[in-house]
């Protein structure tokens, strides 16, 4: 893990426990979470997503994850305002008919801050090899 500041240290624990959430299914949190502009893009998919589709992507109808490990490569907080995280993870989902898959990829999060926490406005990644 790279050696983090204390303000790069707090985003990078914002982003553990926004996989947290998502482990868990709970789309309340992640609606409070997600800036109302917020617009994504996963790599492979023919374009951007939006706030409902970010929300809907850790609910009920999106593949449970299972178990998860994150490994950041840099964390930069602009300014005390804009942070950004690249990070890869590896995660075993529920697959289809049972059992699990294990995915890895990269995500970059780009966050603003709201008061003492973050707000994220932005993703760009996914699985590897979807390019």
């Amino acid at each position: 893990m790279p050696r983090l500041g204390d303000e790069e240290q707090l985003l990078w624990e914002h982003v553990q426990m926004l996989w947290e959430i998502a482990r868990r299914r709970e789309t309340a949190p992640v609606r409070k979470l997600l800036h109302p502009d917020y617009s994504g893009w996963v790599t492979g998919l023919d374009k951007p997503h939006d706030f409902e589709a970010a929300v809907a992507s850790v609910g009920p109808d999106s593949p449970r994850i299972l178990r998860y490990r994150l490994q950041p490569l840099e964390v930069t907080v602009f300014d005390h305002e804009v942070g950004v995280v690249h990070y890869r993870y590896e995660a075993d989902v529920e697959a289809a008919g049972g059992g699990s898959q294990t995915i890895a990829g990269r995500w970059t999060e780009v966050y603003k801050r709201r008061g003492r926490g973050w707000l994220m406005i932005s993703v760009s990644g996914g699985p590897d090899g979807m390019r």
